[in-house]
């Protein structure tokens, strides 16, 4: 930015973007140090996930007791969660209850999506400008926009010129909608179309899901909360975000120090059972601590999952289809169900195999294929995100001397410890940003740590009467070098999935995230920050 750039902007020590829950709590720690701050928000609320995501079925699959923010004890105290794994409407819920009680809407800016944030160097901080035209000025820039908050609209000929009703399941409409009549197209079948699918099939007119790749599906074994297990919770709060903080996905579940291999077919097949019987990612995260590394022990997993599936659908080619041997297990995102697969078995359901018989348009009435064509009033896109750099690269962001982040992420995403970018002093990312553990782990409770380090590294430099923090690249380069040996020890390099960028495309495949689990990655933070941030230059 030149040196002739408006001197009378709104000024502020930190200016965030997205109220979501990383937003939030960081508006909330900044605010306790002394910081003037604002949050700009494109939604007309706050919640991020749980703002834009209203679709039918949506919740989220960590235990309800584990989400929750854990810096406040009244906060604990006083919220109860009606369900183990809660629904989309009780989340959102408790994101507004967390922003009245801590009188967080004053500081914030709805319906205020920013177009653009420029560095400037002369000053060293930040412009950030709207899509109304607002402008607002700060030393700090921080970034709380979410890993998974990008929809991909796939590129399909003719969607434009659809007649009836379509939307991404991200923007689901606010108002009811009623598909009990309707004849529905859903177009994916990750997670997000796994809980979709599992609720409209209950009262729908006719449902067509058009499915590229099959998911390992695990029963989600959700229930409400009853009084006696709600004290209980309460009491073992403590023992619970300890648990959390202690495991390798931020979750209530930690990987078996064995091989699959330690034991025999019998008591394999036993605790695979056992696992499978209990609630949330307990099969996922609580399994051998090989199947994620071997690709034979990892076999054993897939194929007891396949043989689950084939179990609950009765039409033994609609079972094949629903039924993955493309991907080893765990290494796409294991969607949780409640009763997925019997969805199916409903005469009104019929899947179309995207692989044999791919979309070639969308027309005014339906959709064709390569061997036919289905005429819809509702067309629904569950095609996921760009995940990790998608919300960002839609951002005009520059740094020193006019460098765009778009450019600089275009060939690979390049961050230190997943919070900074070389050319982009001042700039943190929280939660959202590629190299980050928060996009790779039970969300909140690694939010919770990028939000304390970062509100940390701030007050150091309020302290020590800094001004500019700059990741240097030779840290960057040895942070890009230490993801990649942690993802390089597991299998999931070897499928194409959103964790490595391969559902977009012409985007460059390469992981998007930090296989290192939470500890590890909370001990390089505290190390870096223990050391007087090395790493960075701070002046």
């Amino acid at each position: 930015m030149s040196q002739n750039a408006d001197q009378t902007l709104e000024d502020f020590d930190a200016v965030i973007i997205g109220a979501g829950i990383a937003g939030l709590y960081l508006l909330h720690r900044l605010r306790n140090l002394g910081c003037s701050v604002c949050i700009l928000e494109a939604g007309s609320d706050v919640g991020g996930t749980w703002y834009w995501n209203r679709y039918p079925g949506a919740r989220f699959d960590s235990e309800s007791y584990s989400y929750g923010y854990a810096f406040s004890q009244e906060l604990l105290d006083e919220w109860n969660w009606s369900e183990h794994f809660s629904g989309q409407p009780e989340t959102l819920r408790y994101l507004q209850h967390v922003a009245e009680k801590f009188d967080l809407r004053r500081d914030i800016a709805f319906n205020t999506r920013v177009s653009s944030a420029h560095y400037d160097d002369l000053r060293r901080d930040w412009v950030v400008k709207d899509e109304h035209g607002g402008a607002r000025r700060a030393r700090f820039m921080i970034t709380a926009i979410g890993g998974l908050s990008d929809p991909y609209i796939p590129d399909i000929t003719g969607y434009a010129s659809f007649s009836g009703m379509s939307w991404h399941t991200a923007r689901w409409p606010h108002e009811p909608v009623d598909l009990s009549e309707k004849r529905v197209a859903v177009i994916g079948a990750g997670a997000t179309a796994v809980q979709l699918i599992t609720e409209i099939s209950k009262n729908i007119g006719h449902l067509t899901v058009f499915q590229r790749t099959a998911n390992y599906c695990k029963p989600l074994r959700n229930g409400p909360i009853d009084a006696e297990t709600q004290a209980r919770i309460h009491a073992a709060y403590p023992d619970i975000f300890k648990k959390c903080r202690e495991s390798f996905g931020a979750f209530m579940h930690e990987f078996d120090p064995r091989s699959a291999f330690d034991v025999d077919d019998e008591e394999r097949q036993a605790i695979y059972e056992k696992l499978w019987s209990e609630p949330g990612f307990a099969f996922w995260f609580s399994n051998f601590n090989d199947i994620m590394r071997d690709r034979a022990a990892n076999e054993t997993v897939a194929e007891f999952v396949r043989a689950k599936i084939r179990e609950r659908v009765n039409d033994p080619k609609v079972a094949a289809l629903l039924t993955p041997t493309d991907h080893a297990f765990g290494t796409k995102r294991v969607p949780l169900e409640s009763g997925y697969f019997e969805a199916y078995n409903r005469e009104n359901v019929v899947l179309v195999d995207l692989r044999a018989t791919p979309i070639k348009e969308i027309t005014a009435t339906g959709i064709t294929t390569s061997d036919a064509s289905y005429a819809f009033d509702v067309i629904i896109l569950a095609t996921g995100f760009d995940a990790a750099t998608g919300a960002h690269n839609r951002i005009d962001i520059r740094g020193e001397n006019g460098f765009s982040l778009k450019d600089k992420w275009s060939s690979a995403p390049q961050t230190l410890l997943g919070m900074q970018s070389v050319g982009f002093p001042n700039m943190f990312i929280v939660g959202g940003g590629p190299q980050n553990a928060a996009s790779f782990c039970n969300v909140p409770r690694c939010l919770e740590q990028n939000v304390e380090w970062v509100s940390d590294t701030i007050r150091y430099m309020r302290e020590h009467n800094l001004t500019r923090i700059a990741a240097t690249p030779e840290a960057e380069a040895a942070w890009a070098e230490h993801v990649d040996e942690t993802v390089s020890e597991t299998l999931i390099p070897e499928t194409d999935s959103w964790f490595m960028g391969a559902n977009i495309p012409g985007k460059k495949r390469g992981f998007l995230l930090y296989a290192g689990g939470l500890p590890t990655f909370r001990q390089k933070c505290d190390e870096v920050a223990a050391q007087g941030y090395v790493g960075f230059n701070l002046d």
